[in-house]
């Protein structure tokens, strides 16, 4: 029994020596599979992962390790950096998987989404040169407040920054190498740019206003890969002791388990729109995710064995294709409308789909570019010489390429709007269903034994209304306008609740500011509680103030009512219109944004406005009022 366990610690110790010398470390690929399922969780709008999205930064830590571990490992055995051979294996690595997955995406488009391939064609072209993050930058798509039809390529942007990375950073670690004999200057050279890095990000960032460019941004997202490369320089794989006393054993994974849960518990409890994560937040959870990764990187680590389990292991080697493919996964076959909420047996085969997608191309196409069919039997065929060579992998990328572009020639050119196609289509059906039918409501009420819309409004005067909203006023402003005439309706597309206030104002100015003031925003991203505070408190000496929630299939959606909510119940004079609550299950409301009118749509909404307005006379309430 004694040999027997001997024997089992001799072949675990062998495992361990063997991991070292080879540079692999399983603990990091259950590392990478934690990560890649909590991006998955966000992009599920999961409630108990609002933090999801922090599973890029823990990839951003991950590469910005390995990769200046496998530099500076290359820098002591060569006294040199081989760039060619550390690109073409990042390429082998790389542009096969995401050759594939884009053109399963333009065949996909072709075949059931023809309108939306034009919209491709340039997210296409931008993902193949990797500037997909400046792309969206310089065309100004939020990743965050965005709310036409989501681009099933929207995640390639952090794919981008890593690769710019790449690109760059072996010259300036070969550089600094070079100039700096002494280790310690070029760790607080590193450093230093990476404090400059989260610095820029907290100067750029306004709070209330859309993150995407600190988000996107090679400049602003730096610092997570500068974190991970210190961290390679002070605690190089090839240096570590697989053998520790007791106590150092101890101490080394309670720090992991200390860095552990404030990963967890950031990703659990912070979100996109709060503003501390954007001063200093991204770089306090990239310090945590190297600690953790220092010590799943260790071979005496326990921690790191359970992080290397297998099962685990095996879905961080396929986290480049989950990551890849999960996105197109979920956007594509999400329906456009879905007023029901979440949906687990979707959920569960489109995380499932993801996987085997992965699967296929790491096994079929990836692996045998990257490494080659090693075969013991020669073959003789020289025609068959070039697949047994890694390098010799040119015509498959080439032919890639080639399929990806042909697609997109084939594509046509001409595009869909659908928000704005929505809006104007929801706009000019309004119009005419009041032109068309002057008498319906009043003949509809009699029949069903109703008040007249008259007699609902007999003590409403619309000229003692005030309505700020965004596109979605827009759609009911013909309803309004003709159940209270003289109602002002100032409404704009694209409107946030930062640029309130100075609409306010303005109305004030003019006169138009009337006694009771509707207030519907958030269609369009999130806002600070600061800000619709500052809002209400620009109303003083108003009769009353009226909220109205959202609904929108976008994360931001929780957190605009959730606020809403929770200043309505505080602020004075202040209601809130339930809208969310309303349009429940009425998938016949909205057009396939999911945001926009429908004429069914524009009729609810314009009823229960006035339902609400009525509630405020002697004797009346409504029930679409939270109070």
């Amino acid at each position: 029994m004694n040999c027997s366990k001997k024997t089992n610690q001799s072949n675990l110790h062998q495992r361990r020596l063997r991991a070292d010398s080879s540079g692999y470390m399983p603990g990091l690929d259950g590392l990478r599979a934690l990560a890649v399922f909590a991006v998955i969780a966000y992009h599920l709008n999961l409630t108990w992962a609002p933090g999801g999205l922090l599973g890029v930064s823990l990839f951003f830590v991950l590469s910005g390790y390995l990769i200046t571990n496998i530099l500076l490992k290359q820098w002591e055995h060569s006294g040199a950096i081989d760039l060619k051979d550390f690109w073409l294996r990042r390429a082998r690595r790389l542009l096969p998987a995401l050759f594939l997955m884009l053109a399963g995406v333009m065949l996909w488009g072709m075949l059931w989404v023809p309108e939306r391939l034009a919209a491709l064609k340039q997210e296409v072209l931008a993902a193949v040169f990797y500037i997909s993050n400046w792309y969206l930058v310089f065309h100004q798509i939020s990743y965050f407040e965005s709310f036409g039809p989501p681009s099933p390529l929207g995640h390639l942007w952090s794919l981008a920054v890593e690769e710019q990375f790449y690109l760059f950073w072996p010259l300036l670690l070969g550089w600094g190498l070079r100039c700096f004999r002494k280790r310690k200057w070029l760790i607080g050279g590193t450093t230093a740019v990476a404090l400059i890095s989260a610095a820029a990000m907290a100067l750029l960032y306004i709070p209330g206003h859309d993150p995407s460019r600190v988000y996107y941004g090679t400049d602003t997202r730096a610092f997570s890969l500068l974190v991970g490369a210190v961290l390679a320089m002070v605690w190089p794989g090839r240096k570590m002791n697989p053998d520790l006393s007791g106590k150092k054993r101890l101490a080394l994974d309670g720090a992991g388990s200390l860095g552990l849960l404030v990963v967890l518990l950031m990703i659990g409890k912070t979100s996109q729109y709060q503003t501390s994560l954007y001063q200093g937040g991204l770089l306090l959870f990239s310090v945590a995710g190297a600690c953790l990764v220092a010590v799943l990187a260790h071979p005496a680590s326990y921690l790191g064995r359970f992080f290397g389990w297998g099962p685990l292991r095996w879905l961080g080697e396929c986290s480049y294709g989950i990551y890849l493919w999960h996105y197109p996964v979920i956007i594509l076959t999400n329906p456009m409308v879905n007023t029901e909420g979440f949906n687990l047996s979707r959920t569960l085969w489109q995380i499932a789909l993801s996987i085997i997608l992965a699967a296929l191309s790491r096994y079929l196409i990836e692996d045998p570019i990257r490494y080659g069919r090693r075969k013991r039997v020669r073959r003789r065929r020289s025609a068959r010489q070039w697949w047994q060579r890694p390098l010799a992998h040119s015509a498959k990328i080439t032919f890639s390429i080639g399929l990806m572009f042909l697609l997109l020639l084939v594509t046509p050119d001409e595009g869909t709007q659908i928000s704005a196609k929505a809006l104007a289509e929801s706009q000019v059906n309004a119009e005419q269903a009041q032109a068309q039918t002057p008498g319906k409501g009043k003949e509809d009420s009699a029949v069903k034994g109703e008040p007249a819309a008259a007699d609902k409004k007999s003590d409403i005067k619309g000229d003692e209304i005030t309505v700020i909203g965004d596109s979605l006023m827009i759609n009911v402003d013909p309803v309004l306008q003709k159940r209270l005439p003289g109602i002002v309706i100032d409404a704009q597309i694209g409107r946030q609740m930062y640029q309130a206030p100075e609409v306010i104002s303005r109305l004030r100015e003019e006169g138009k500011l009337g006694k009771i003031i509707i207030i519907e925003l958030g269609t369009n991203g999130s806002f600070t509680e600061k800000q619709l505070t500052e809002t209400l408190n620009s109303l003083q000496g108003t009769a009353e103030i009226v909220l109205v929630n959202t609904r929108v299939p976008r994360p931001w959606e929780t957190v605009v009512n959730e606020k809403l909510t929770k200043v309505a119940e505080s602020y004075p004079k202040t209601k809130l219109i339930d809208w969310h609550s309303v349009s429940s299950g009425h998938d016949d409301y909205f057009y396939s944004d999911g945001v926009h009118l429908t004429q069914t749509g524009v009729e609810a909404y314009g009823e229960i406005l006035i339902e609400a307005l009525s509630s405020y006379q002697p004797g009346k309430k409504s029930c679409y009022i939270k109070t």
